[in-house]
């Protein structure tokens, strides 16, 4: 269909030609290794601090388009960077990884997450994959282990930032947990992996989707209680439709037609709570009671959801063949590439107002980096092959 393939070779341009190299040009560091993502628009620095999430993301991402979509060995010089500077850097002697270092690592902050950890994992992972040394596939797996033993025991690793009385759980580690071990089984069969899918499956469905209000919620009690303040009724569509797309990657891998029914629900869902009907794209929070969202920026327009969208709903056509997905690509798409996409400089912007004009022009800080809108390209180009 000519649809796909012209969204295919676009796919392939925007990645090659402007995203990738404007990061190899402006955000990889061949003096320190890893990466800077603190850019101003047309790609100056404006912070040296370094972000540990995205010596992960861009450790992985650059593998990755590696691995499949071009052999370019500075994506895989970059990978190795960002790996080795993970190693030598960014892990506290607990084991644990901080959250911001220097540019030439000394730690600067932690934080209870374990999100450094996840993104670290997926790099070794996929860096061992692109360069065959199986040495970093072992330390992909350890890492992933050590993941777990924080996250069973988060008294001792992983302090609330509430007090005891307040029993919640989060869905952002069950979802990404998903993708990690689902990452990882490239290089091990390790039992754990399946383990971990199956357990953080088994916690979305059973305490995180929510019929009543035909919702995924970001935080709900300790046994999937509704919790009826602000905070417990939050949305996250962006989530929601990530969640969504990392269900349908373990569907088609397992050939699991429930799982997909799953993913294809959480994603009309969040589609219907996502998608702004006056201005197009979707909208970072709604309280699920339809009451005002605590969130400041409950109705702005974020890079990273516009991404997620582009690739669920290319992926729920791709498995289902339902216009009604290729109907909300095209409106996602044609949305990103007018409003987020820079006229001036090669990559794209990531902070919107609802309306769709820029709120601020930098193109990178801690938070946003070479990661959703490259991988939105790279898997998104993999998914339109035979379409």
């Amino acid at each position: 269909m000519k649809y796909w393939q012209d969204w295919h070779k676009k796919y392939a341009t925007e990645l090659t030609r402007n995203i990738m190299p404007f990061w190899m040009k402006h955000g990889y560091d061949r003096k320190h290794g890893g990466v800077y993502t603190c850019l101003n628009r047309d790609g100056s620095l404006m912070d040296s601090t370094k972000s540990v999430w995205f010596q992960g993301r861009f450790g992985w991402m650059t593998a990755y388009a590696y691995n499949h979509i071009k052999k370019d060995p500075e994506w895989l010089e970059a990978s190795k960077s960002c790996c080795e500077f993970l190693e030598k850097h960014c892990f506290d002697k607990d084991g644990r990884a901080y959250f911001e270092v220097t540019e030439d690592g000394v730690g600067l902050r932690k934080r209870r997450y374990v999100f450094s950890e996840c993104f670290a994992a997926i790099a070794y992972a996929e860096y061992s994959l692109a360069s065959g040394d199986k040495a970093w596939a072992k330390k992909s797996v350890e890492l992933f282990k050590r993941i777990r033993k924080f996250v069973a025991n988060p008294k001792k690793w992983m302090p609330s930032k509430c007090e005891p009385v307040v029993q919640a759980q989060g869905h952002s580690l069950t979802m990404i947990l998903i993708n990690v071990a689902n990452v990882l089984k490239q290089i091990s069969n390790d039992p754990v992996l399946d383990q971990q899918i199956t357990e953080s499956i088994e916690l979305l469905t059973k305490y995180f989707i929510h019929p009543e209000f035909k919702a995924l919620l970001e935080t709900v009690g300790s046994n999937g209680e509704f919790i009826d303040t602000l905070g417990g009724r939050v949305i996250n569509p962006g989530h929601c439709i990530e969640t969504s797309w990392f269900l349908m990657d373990v569907a088609v891998e397992r050939n699991d037609k429930a799982l997909l029914k799953t993913a294809l629900k959480i994603l009309d869902w969040s589609w219907d709570w996502g998608w702004d009907k006056k201005y197009g794209g979707i909208i970072s929070f709604k309280d699920c009671r339809n009451l005002p969202p605590q969130c400041y920026e409950q109705d702005m327009k974020f890079w990273w959801p516009q991404c997620e969208t582009i690739i669920a709903t290319a992926y729920a056509y791709k498995l289902t063949g339902d216009k009604k997905y290729e109907k909300w690509h095209k409106l996602v798409s044609d949305w990103a590439w007018a409003h987020l996409k820079d006229k001036k400089f090669p990559e794209w912007y990531g902070y919107l107002h609802r309306d769709g004009t820029v709120a601020q022009p930098a193109k990178g800080n801690i938070f946003k980096g070479p990661f959703h809108i490259p991988r939105m390209l790279a898997k998104t180009w993999e998914l339109t092959k035979d379409m």
